[in-house]
């Protein structure tokens, strides 16, 4: 009985190291952990659980923002794919592009995206359908590029144009934005704004 066992929690350690520790029920039934066994495994605290169908390793170093990592395995949908991008105020503040420090997490999931639960009140989020060229891998998990995370911004409105100036100033700088790509946009109104709040680095 050892041997299933160590080969189940071997398997389960291998899909969580990639994940920051934490894995899904599916994950864990994949590896070798019959369903029932779940909450035994919880109960003797090998298994923290930290959201519905999803658990985390107990004895697993806590990642730096565990948060991150818990709320796009939540994005998975039914198929297990990863549905979820940070982005908006989240990927700003993850590009270390500005001094904002938002108090709820952004995330742009498809236009498709459903869930039958309640929304988690620390979650907003976006639907747009993004393409792979808007979109990085930071910390594990998927963020929007710069250029589209201001892009976000500048439509919604909702943070000021002096941190969003500030953003592009630190984006140009760094070269993470150029000015070739605010050219190419294809909107008008919003590549006027990103000249205008760019005025001084073209």
């Amino acid at each position: 009985m050892a041997r299933p066992y160590k080969e189940a929690a071997r398997r389960l350690y291998e899909i969580a190291q990639s994940q920051k520790g934490f894995f899904t029920t599916k994950q864990a039934t994949r590896a070798g952990f019959a369903e029932k066994t779940h909450a035994y495994h919880v109960k003797v605290r090998n298994w923290i659980r930290e959201h519905r169908g999803i658990y985390r390793l107990a004895d697993f170093p806590t990642a730096e923002r565990p948060d991150l990592m818990l709320w796009y395995l939540w994005s998975q949908n039914r198929q297990e794919v990863l549905e979820g991008t940070y982005s908006h105020d989240t990927a700003l503040s993850l590009h270390e592009l500005s001094d904002i420090m938002p108090s709820k997490l952004h995330m742009t999931v498809p236009k498709h995206f459903r869930r039958n639960s309640r929304i988690p009140e620390v979650l907003v989020l976006h639907r747009a359908d993004l393409s792979e060229s808007d979109i990085e891998q930071m910390q594990g998990v998927r963020v929007t590029r710069p250029l589209r995370t201001v892009l976000d911004l500048l439509q919604t409105g909702h943070v000021d144009r002096n941190l969003i100036r500030q953003a592009i100033d630190e984006a140009m700088r760094r070269g993470l934005i150029t000015g070739k790509q605010i050219d190419s946009l294809p909107h008008d109104r919003l590549r006027d704004s990103f000249r205008e709040l760019a005025g001084q680095h073209r």
